[in-house]
């Protein structure tokens, strides 16, 4: 069984990583800077995996399982500021609602 070599899964992971980071970086929307987010650590879980599987080590593995299970959390914790946010002010716009006091 052949796997994929470390510079093509790093690539692909530090790609991801650098999308997730021009979307955290231009996006307004607070739903598109969660998503942008979500990107972000799923590259990172990426190149843990590859990493992982690179040395035969399963401590790749374990740091995944841990990365998804803190997305998980900031998925629920930020949906839930989300909808607040939206019910409250009425936009999902992260400037408006930043100068929004109340």
């Amino acid at each position: 069984m052949n796997a994929i070599p470390l510079e093509h899964g790093l690539a692909l992971a530090g790609a991801l990583f650098a999308l997730g980071l021009v979307g955290l970086m231009v996006r307004r929307n607070i739903l598109f800077v969660l998503m942008s987010l979500e990107i972000m650590m799923n590259a990172a879980a990426l190149a843990f995996v590859v990493a992982g599987s690179r040395w035969g080590a399963p401590d790749g593995q374990v740091m995944f399982i841990l990365v998804l299970s803190l997305a998980a959390a900031e998925a629920s914790i930020g949906l839930a500021i989300l909808l607040q946010l939206y019910r409250r002010f009425h936009t999902l716009d992260v400037d408006a609602a930043s100068e929004m006091h109340g």
